[in-house]
Protein backbone atom coordinates (compact mmCIF):
# COMPACT_ATOMS: atom_id res chain seq x y z
CA UNK A 1 0.00 0.00 0.00
CA UNK A 2 1.35 3.22 -0.66
CA UNK A 3 2.21 5.64 2.19
CA UNK A 4 0.70 9.13 1.31
CA UNK A 5 0.78 12.05 3.76
CA UNK A 6 -0.63 15.94 3.18
CA UNK A 7 2.01 18.21 2.20
CA UNK A 8 0.79 21.14 4.76
CA UNK A 9 0.34 18.94 7.64
CA UNK A 10 3.85 17.40 7.08
CA UNK A 11 5.56 20.81 7.39
CA UNK A 12 2.76 22.35 10.01
CA UNK A 13 5.38 23.93 12.95
CA UNK A 14 8.22 23.75 10.62
CA UNK A 15 7.19 26.26 7.66
CA UNK A 16 3.71 26.42 8.05
CA UNK A 17 1.42 27.95 10.30
CA UNK A 18 -1.99 26.19 11.82
CA UNK A 19 -4.94 27.11 9.97
CA UNK A 20 -7.00 27.25 13.01
CA UNK A 21 -5.50 29.19 16.12
CA UNK A 22 -6.90 28.62 19.41
CA UNK A 23 -6.55 27.40 23.11
CA UNK A 24 -9.95 25.51 24.50
CA UNK A 25 -10.02 23.15 27.48
CA UNK A 26 -10.76 19.16 27.06
CA UNK A 27 -14.98 20.00 27.36
CA UNK A 28 -14.75 22.49 24.61
CA UNK A 29 -12.11 21.01 22.20
CA UNK A 30 -14.35 18.87 20.02
CA UNK A 31 -16.81 21.53 19.76
CA UNK A 32 -14.61 23.97 18.31
CA UNK A 33 -12.94 21.66 16.40
CA UNK A 34 -16.38 20.69 14.59
CA UNK A 35 -17.48 24.49 14.58
CA UNK A 36 -14.92 25.60 12.32
CA UNK A 37 -14.94 22.67 9.83
CA UNK A 38 -18.91 23.84 9.36
CA UNK A 39 -17.65 27.39 9.29
CA UNK A 40 -15.04 26.78 6.36
CA UNK A 41 -17.90 25.03 4.45
CA UNK A 42 -20.64 27.16 4.70
CA UNK A 43 -18.29 30.08 3.69
CA UNK A 44 -16.90 27.88 0.75
CA UNK A 45 -20.90 26.89 -0.26
CA UNK A 46 -21.86 30.56 0.32
CA UNK A 47 -18.95 31.87 -1.99
CA UNK A 48 -18.77 30.03 -4.30
CA UNK A 49 -17.52 32.71 -7.03
CA UNK A 50 -15.25 34.46 -4.78
CA UNK A 51 -12.25 32.18 -5.38
CA UNK A 52 -11.57 31.45 -1.71
CA UNK A 53 -8.51 29.39 -1.38
CA UNK A 54 -7.93 28.97 2.40
CA UNK A 55 -9.72 30.05 5.46
CA UNK A 56 -7.97 30.70 8.63
CA UNK A 57 -9.66 30.88 12.46
CA UNK A 58 -8.41 32.71 15.65
CA UNK A 59 -10.26 32.43 18.82
CA UNK A 60 -9.18 34.84 21.58
CA UNK A 61 -11.26 36.10 24.34
CA UNK A 62 -14.28 37.79 23.00
CA UNK A 63 -12.95 37.62 19.59
CA UNK A 64 -13.10 35.64 16.78
CA UNK A 65 -11.08 36.72 13.51
CA UNK A 66 -11.98 35.24 10.33
CA UNK A 67 -8.79 35.38 7.41
CA UNK A 68 -10.31 34.97 4.30
CA UNK A 69 -7.81 34.31 1.06
CA UNK A 70 -9.29 35.01 -2.02
CA UNK A 71 -8.64 36.12 -5.52
CA UNK A 72 -11.58 38.13 -5.98
CA UNK A 73 -11.98 40.32 -2.68
CA UNK A 74 -14.32 42.49 -4.47
CA UNK A 75 -17.37 39.43 -4.59
CA UNK A 76 -16.64 38.78 -0.82
CA UNK A 77 -17.07 42.64 -0.13
CA UNK A 78 -19.78 43.26 -2.35
CA UNK A 79 -21.00 47.16 -2.85
CA UNK A 80 -20.38 49.24 0.18
CA UNK A 81 -19.74 46.27 2.31
CA UNK A 82 -23.20 44.70 1.72
CA UNK A 83 -21.84 41.44 1.46
CA UNK A 84 -19.44 41.00 4.22
CA UNK A 85 -21.61 42.62 6.66
CA UNK A 86 -24.38 39.99 5.83
CA UNK A 87 -21.93 37.36 6.47
CA UNK A 88 -20.43 38.52 9.65
CA UNK A 89 -24.07 38.33 10.29
CA UNK A 90 -25.06 35.03 9.87
CA UNK A 91 -21.40 33.32 11.02
CA UNK A 92 -22.24 34.96 13.98
CA UNK A 93 -25.37 32.43 14.51
CA UNK A 94 -22.94 29.35 14.37
CA UNK A 95 -23.15 27.78 18.16
CA UNK A 96 -19.94 28.53 20.62
CA UNK A 97 -19.18 31.84 18.85
CA UNK A 98 -22.98 33.33 20.41
CA UNK A 99 -21.85 36.56 22.47
CA UNK A 100 -18.52 36.70 20.62
CA UNK A 101 -17.34 39.62 18.42
CA UNK A 102 -16.99 38.16 14.79
CA UNK A 103 -14.41 39.89 12.56
CA UNK A 104 -14.15 39.04 8.88
CA UNK A 105 -10.83 40.11 7.45
CA UNK A 106 -10.03 39.02 3.43
CA UNK A 107 -6.21 38.50 2.03
CA UNK A 108 -5.91 39.07 -1.42
CA UNK A 109 -4.21 36.43 -3.37
CA UNK A 110 -2.06 38.46 -6.23
CA UNK A 111 -1.46 35.20 -8.55
CA UNK A 112 -4.46 32.75 -7.95
CA UNK A 113 -2.65 30.85 -11.37
CA UNK A 114 -0.14 29.63 -8.69
CA UNK A 115 -2.37 28.30 -6.14
CA UNK A 116 -2.78 25.20 -5.95
CA UNK A 117 -6.79 24.86 -3.74
CA UNK A 118 -7.69 27.40 -6.90
CA UNK A 119 -6.08 25.64 -10.29
CA UNK A 120 -7.83 22.25 -9.31
CA UNK A 121 -10.59 23.73 -8.53
CA UNK A 122 -10.38 25.47 -12.09
CA UNK A 123 -9.76 22.19 -13.63
CA UNK A 124 -12.92 20.82 -12.10
CA UNK A 125 -14.92 23.92 -13.54
CA UNK A 126 -13.46 23.06 -17.01
CA UNK A 127 -14.70 19.42 -16.37
CA UNK A 128 -18.10 19.99 -15.61
CA UNK A 129 -18.02 22.16 -19.03
CA UNK A 130 -17.30 18.50 -20.57
CA UNK A 131 -13.53 19.60 -21.64
CA UNK A 132 -10.96 17.44 -22.20
CA UNK A 133 -9.21 16.46 -19.07
CA UNK A 134 -6.03 16.11 -21.16
CA UNK A 135 -6.14 19.74 -22.24
CA UNK A 136 -7.50 20.98 -18.81
CA UNK A 137 -4.40 19.45 -17.16
CA UNK A 138 -2.04 20.75 -19.53
CA UNK A 139 -3.46 24.13 -19.77
CA UNK A 140 -3.31 24.85 -16.22
CA UNK A 141 0.62 23.31 -15.98
CA UNK A 142 1.50 25.75 -18.80
CA UNK A 143 -0.35 28.59 -16.69
CA UNK A 144 1.05 27.67 -13.63
CA UNK A 145 5.24 27.72 -15.21
CA UNK A 146 4.77 31.08 -17.22
CA UNK A 147 3.79 32.56 -13.47
CA UNK A 148 6.61 31.26 -11.82
CA UNK A 149 6.08 27.58 -10.69
CA UNK A 150 8.94 25.70 -10.06
CA UNK A 151 7.49 22.33 -10.44
CA UNK A 152 3.66 21.30 -10.98
CA UNK A 153 1.88 18.12 -10.53
CA UNK A 154 -1.57 17.47 -11.59
CA UNK A 155 -3.71 14.05 -11.06
CA UNK A 156 -7.10 13.59 -12.03
CA UNK A 157 -8.88 9.91 -11.59
CA UNK A 158 -12.19 8.84 -12.11
CA UNK A 159 -14.31 7.66 -15.21
CA UNK A 160 -12.63 10.33 -16.93
CA UNK A 161 -13.58 11.04 -20.45
CA UNK A 162 -16.94 8.95 -19.70
CA UNK A 163 -15.21 5.45 -19.71
CA UNK A 164 -16.45 2.15 -18.38
CA UNK A 165 -13.83 1.48 -16.09
CA UNK A 166 -12.19 4.34 -14.04
CA UNK A 167 -8.58 5.72 -14.07
CA UNK A 168 -5.97 7.66 -12.71
CA UNK A 169 -3.98 10.13 -14.99
CA UNK A 170 -1.48 12.78 -14.17
CA UNK A 171 0.80 15.35 -15.59
CA UNK A 172 4.02 16.41 -14.20
CA UNK A 173 6.73 19.28 -15.19
CA UNK A 174 9.67 20.59 -13.52
CA UNK A 175 11.14 19.32 -9.78
CA UNK A 176 8.62 18.65 -7.16
CA UNK A 177 10.76 17.63 -3.92
CA UNK A 178 7.84 16.70 -1.68
CA UNK A 179 10.20 15.06 1.27
CA UNK A 180 12.53 18.43 1.90
CA UNK A 181 10.72 20.03 4.48
CA UNK A 182 12.17 23.52 3.90
CA UNK A 183 10.40 23.15 0.24
CA UNK A 184 7.41 25.38 -0.56
CA UNK A 185 4.91 22.78 -1.71
CA UNK A 186 1.40 23.74 -2.15
CA UNK A 187 -1.15 21.28 -2.27
CA UNK A 188 -4.50 21.10 -3.45
CA UNK A 189 -7.64 19.06 -4.34
CA UNK A 190 -11.45 19.50 -5.69
CA UNK A 191 -14.31 17.25 -7.07
CA UNK A 192 -15.73 17.30 -10.52
CA UNK A 193 -19.36 15.58 -10.36
CA UNK A 194 -20.31 14.90 -13.88
CA UNK A 195 -22.66 12.53 -15.02
CA UNK A 196 -20.79 10.32 -15.55
CA UNK A 197 -19.44 10.16 -11.73
CA UNK A 198 -17.05 11.74 -9.17
CA UNK A 199 -13.78 12.80 -10.98
CA UNK A 200 -11.07 13.55 -8.37
CA UNK A 201 -8.34 16.86 -8.76
CA UNK A 202 -5.04 16.71 -6.88
CA UNK A 203 -2.45 19.37 -7.59
CA UNK A 204 0.92 19.57 -5.94
CA UNK A 205 2.63 23.45 -6.57
CA UNK A 206 6.32 23.72 -5.98
CA UNK A 207 7.26 27.59 -5.71
CA UNK A 208 10.86 27.44 -4.36
CA UNK A 209 12.56 27.05 -1.01
CA UNK A 210 11.62 28.88 2.41
CA UNK A 211 14.64 30.33 4.13
CA UNK A 212 15.01 30.48 8.09
CA UNK A 213 13.40 34.29 7.10
CA UNK A 214 10.21 32.72 5.78
CA UNK A 215 10.93 33.94 2.60
CA UNK A 216 10.72 32.34 -0.29
CA UNK A 217 13.80 31.70 -2.53
CA UNK A 218 13.85 30.14 -5.89
CA UNK A 219 16.50 27.47 -6.34
CA UNK A 220 19.89 28.84 -7.76
CA UNK A 221 18.97 32.23 -6.65
CA UNK A 222 21.05 34.33 -4.43
CA UNK A 223 19.06 34.13 -0.82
Amino acid sequence: MGQKCHPYGFRVGITRPWTSRWYARKKDFGKYLVEDQRIKRFIKSRLPQAGISKIEIERGGEETNIFLHSSRPGVVIGKKGAEIDKLREELAKFGNTDNKKIQVNIREITKPEVDAQLVAEGVAEQLLKRASFRRAMKKAVETCQSQGALGVKIKCGGRLGGAEIARTEEYRVGSLPLHTLTADVEYGTAEAKTPYGVIGIKVWIYKGTIQETKEVVADGADA
